[in-house]
């Protein structure tokens, strides 16, 4: 296919104690800061990789819970 592509991807690592309840395999990893989004984007790898890591439990909070999952493809 010819033309622009809006693509993505994202890197996931452990989960910290807010998320592992609700995911117990892997969380997002989430830049905070300007500083390192720039680290992420412009750095060698050695020095970006370290951005791979849980984010600190109290950056996360849970604001709402809902009803169990569904299977949107079975219904």
């Amino acid at each position: 296919m010819r033309g622009p592509h809006q693509v993505y991807g994202f890197l996931t690592t452990a989960p910290n104690a807010v998320v592992e309840p609700i995911h117990p395999k892997a969380m997002p990893v989430i830049l905070m800061t300007d500083e390192e989004r720039d680290i992420w984007m412009r750095a060698p790898w050695d020095e970006a990789k370290a951005l791979q890591r849980p984010l600190p439990d109290d950056a996360l909070r849970i604001t709402m819970r809902g009803a169990e999952k569904e299977d949107r493809a079975a219904a």
